[in-house]
């Protein structure tokens, strides 16, 4: 039984929304978040990149870069940039990409679901990224960017009404408290839930929910919960910590791009001596730029032209959930075997793509000397497979695209003396 909750939402008045919004911390570089807020007090940069506004030598994880943070966020509520709720609620939130569109409840979800896996993930975190977050949840006292959540929709869930996507198409008919394109083309558009029960009673008929992207948030903010409970003379089920920002989406309305691979050489190998080596692993055949058509397919740059691998059908156990996506095959029958790359989390030959950049990317980063590989997507459905399993996805398996925008939604929580990460 998933238990979300209303909150008491720090967040943009509709005036300012689009100055507000910024793109998450983890996607832009400490150099694109100055050149994007240089001249725009409003943006939400200023808090999740606070290092924006200290000395350009400052490093990153210093206690000064956090403190920061907290400070700019106060500024923001004192310039009106965010406003807080004067009673606790849901919202709704939907993103339209080229004509495609996802729409996701906006609530607070539990560290302890998280911690029981009832809230289930598909990545390995990084400690020093754990870490991050966690200061930087606790220094703010706010998680400042929701996780982002997907769960199976079904008929049922909500009574009388089929099922929670269809209740959230019947409440996105009122009128929005935020419209607005994003730099990048998305839209944005925000919905107060006039009914709060009826979702948190729906959701209470999922066994399930499953991070789709913030899984270093998540770990984040379950430390900063343990932090402060370890430090609250009177503990509750109820403290705010032991809540965290979520926006939760149907996972069939989920567009998932293409993570790419590129490795910077050929492992002593020509580029004739390599494609006979593919040839051993699949059929290879002459090919234009794109994407795969389908899975099992990889198309392949190299020497200043593209092939597609096809991996014979027969050899791929799709009863196996890891072993039968796409990135395995290409690691375990070419980058391991050909390429050496043994450990792609570790081996600095190799580069992730992301597939929203293209493969004119690919083909600029691979040059002369080395090789790209465009990959066909991991499907919603395999990503949820391999979290049923009690798996972990291969590395930089999934690009979700587009990303939700930081700084529409704050949830606060209590600030506990002492709470150390």
């Amino acid at each position: 039984m998933i238990r979300i909750h209303p909150f008491a939402a720090l967040r943009p008045p509709a005036s300012f929304a689009s100055e507000v919004a910024s793109d998450p911390y983890d996607v832009i570089s400490t150099e694109e978040a100055v050149e994007r807020a240089t001249g725009k007090p409003r943006s939400f940069l200023h808090v999740v990149r606070s290092e924006i506004d200290l000395p350009a030598d400052s490093d990153c994880h210093a206690a000064e870069v956090y403190a920061q943070a907290d400070r700019n966020l106060h500024g923001m509520i004192a310039a009106g940039s965010l406003v807080r709720d004067a009673f606790p609620g849901l919202y709704l939130y939907r993103q339209v990409r080229e004509g495609r569109a996802q729409t996701g409840i906006v609530c607070c979800v539990e560290t302890a679901q998280y911690e029981t896996g009832e809230i289930r993930k598909h990545e390995k975190t990084r400690p020093d990224k754990e870490d991050d977050r966690t200061r930087h949840l606790l220094a703010t006292a706010c998680h400042a960017e929701p996780v982002f959540l997907c769960f199976r929709d079904r008929p049922g869930l909500v009574p009388g009404e089929g099922t929670l996507a269809a209740r959230m198409g019947a409440d996105t008919a009122t009128t929005p408290v935020f419209d607005f394109v994003a730099p990048d083309g998305v839209r944005h558009v925000g919905w107060r839930i006039t009914d709060p029960a009826g979702y948190v009673a729906a959701c209470r008929g999922l066994d399930l929910l499953y991070i789709a992207d913030g899984h270093h948030r998540s770990a984040g903010a379950a430390r900063a919960a343990q932090a402060s409970a370890a430090v609250d003379p009177k503990p509750s089920h109820a403290a705010e910590y032991g809540r965290f920002l979520a926006v939760v989406f149907p996972h069939d309305q989920l567009r998932i791009l293409p993570y790419n691979r590129v490795v910077r050489d050929l492992a002593g190998m020509t580029a004739t001596d390599f494609l006979d080596r593919l040839r051993t692993v699949g059929n290879m055949r002459p090919a234009q730029a794109g994407i795969p058509a389908a899975r099992g397919e990889v198309l392949v740059f190299v020497d200043g032209g593209w092939w597609s691998l096809t991996f014979p059908p027969a050899s791929i156990d799709r009863s196996d959930p890891i072993a039968n996506l796409d990135v395995s095959l290409l690691q375990d029958r070419v980058l391991a075997p050909l390429l050496g790359i043994s450990d792609p989390r570790s081996d600095g030959r190799i580069e992730f793509v992301g597939g929203i950049r293209g493969t004119a990317e690919l083909e600029r980063r691979a040059g002369a000397e080395g090789v790209a590989f465009s990959m066909h997507a991991t499907s919603p459905d395999e990503l949820l497979a391999v979290a049923d399993a009690g798996e972990i996805m291969p590395p930089k398996s999934t690009w979700f695209e587009p990303k939700l925008r930081s700084g529409l939604f704050v949830h606060e929580f209590e600030r506990m003396a002492g709470a150390s990460g």
